[in-house]
């Protein structure tokens, strides 16, 4: 009976699948991203957000994110909070522009707001037309590289220096040296192909630390509790002040773009990604609710900064489980029960050390330089504008830093080369709007 009500839900046999195989591919893409509830809250801590519920909120959020995404499309597609919109989230609008965390979420807010508007109007599609590629490769890169460094900035493996800005750090500390050797760990469990390597690599870092010495305690705390009621989200929940971007609009325009500009094309490319393993493209190369997908992805944003986490987005990872089978809706439906179940073993999660997740950081890094083969070498000016952006955001140490300065950067190139009407209104809008903010400091 429940077979059968499945198949008429998910519409299995029509997809080529069954049950079994949808919930194996559903535990295999949980495997391949869990480690997000451990990094995820990691990172936000890092803005001053209380750190009490953001397990909870980085699985609710999920939760929620991917249950919609499998309601509106049937694709076996998970969601969750976003690694590099949490970086930006954290290091770029809260550190570096000094920007409360309440109003962080509001401009994630809004964020998730105009996504949704360009989605519905299908002012989105000709955004994505007029961004150049190179530009876009770049960026993508240019986040893998930073968040990379932010995971060796945690674990003490870069450390700042007077006269070089940064050096290598002390590799005899006990948690530094575990750091280094997990990075080693997590990429050979990648290359064979180990299932949840990464989240393995963080479990066995973590079980390290318990008989490694530190301070007057161990790397890794002892747990009071192995399993728990999940932790309280109230003092997050609907915390975001909606009004602050509006109220300093001059000051956040650029955050709230930035925001939508890599979300918009990190969503873009993993559906179309994964969408491609699952054979759910058309004979045009086209995915055919894509729409509806986009629309999930923004509304699970708007619904994230009400529970208090960075914009959510489609999983990479996905792939996983499309890989192990999965083909419709209900993978997706087991992964959000996946993360429900796993806020019970929140005791666990709490005492894993930072040093744990850096192989985690450098491993996201990796695939997101992936992206990198797809650019045309032979082009000097599509490859300057993707180096420009790409090397200026570990350097700055802000994304939207480097997405200014790379717009600015190609449209310099193309007006100085005779390809200016290569250049779209759109490229040229923003180019100009770019410089006017660095000419008037407008940030």
């Amino acid at each position: 009976m429940i077979t059968t009500f499945l198949e008429r839900i998910f519409k299995l046999q029509a997809n080529g699948t069954n049950v079994k195989t949808e919930c194996i591919a559903g535990l295999t893409t949980f495997a391949a991203m869990s480690y997000i509830l451990i990094v995820n809250p990691s990172i936000l801590a890092l803005s001053g957000m209380p750190v009490t519920g953001l397990i909870t909120v980085t699985a609710l959020a999920a939760c929620f994110g991917t249950l919609l995404m499998a309601a509106m499309t049937n694709y076996p597609v998970a969601l969750a909070p976003g690694m590099g919109l949490n970086a930006f989230f954290a290091f770029t609008i809260c550190i570096s522009r000094e920007v409360p965390w309440e109003a962080a979420l509001g401009i994630v807010f809004w964020n998730g707001i105009l996504f949704l508007l360009l989605t519905l109007t299908g002012i989105r599609t000709k955004i994505a037309e007029a961004i150049p590629s190179a530009l876009k490769i770049g960026v993508q890169c240019g986040i893998g590289l930073f968040i990379a460094f932010i995971g060796l900035k945690n674990a003490g493996l870069v450390v700042e220096h007077p006269a070089t800005f940064v050096t290598i750090g002390d590799l005899s500390e006990p948690a530094v040296l575990l750091a280094f050797a997990g990075i080693i760990m997590t990429i050979v469990f990648v290359i064979k192909k180990v299932s949840g390597g990464i989240l393995l690599s963080i479990v066995i870092l973590s079980l390290i630390g318990l008989i490694v010495p530190a301070g007057e305690g161990y790397l890794t705390s002892h747990p009071d509790h192995f399993v728990g009621l999940p932790e309280p989200v109230t003092d997050t929940l609907f915390a975001m002040d909606i009004w602050y971007p509006i109220e300093h609009f001059s000051a956040t325009w650029d955050l709230i773009f930035a925001l939508m500009f890599v979300n918009m094309f990190d969503t873009i490319g993993t559906l179309i990604g994964v969408s491609r393993r699952a054979n759910l493209l058309t004979d045009e190369d086209k995915l055919p609710k894509i729409g509806s997908a986009m629309t999930a992805d923004a509304t699970a944003s708007v619904a994230g900064a009400a529970l208090g986490t960075s914009p959510v987005t489609s999983y990479v990872e996905s792939a996983a489980g499309v890989s192990a089978g999965g083909r419709t809706g209900l993978t997706a439906v087991v992964v959000a029960g996946c993360f429900l179940l796993a806020l019970f073993f929140t005791p666990l999660m709490k005492v894993i050390p930072l040093m744990a997740t850096t192989p985690a950081l450098l491993m996201v890094g990796i695939f997101m330089m992936d992206s990198i083969r797809h650019l045309d070498f032979d082009d000097t000016g599509g490859l300057a504008t993707a180096f420009i952006a790409l090397i200026a955001m570990p350097l700055t140490f802000s994304i939207s830093e480097g997405i200014a300065l790379g717009f600015i950067t190609y449209v310099g190139i193309s007006l100085s080369t005779g390809k200016a009407r290569q250049v779209s209104a759109i490229t040229y809008l923003l180019a100009l709007v770019f410089v006017l903010r660095y000419l008037f400091d407008l940030k």
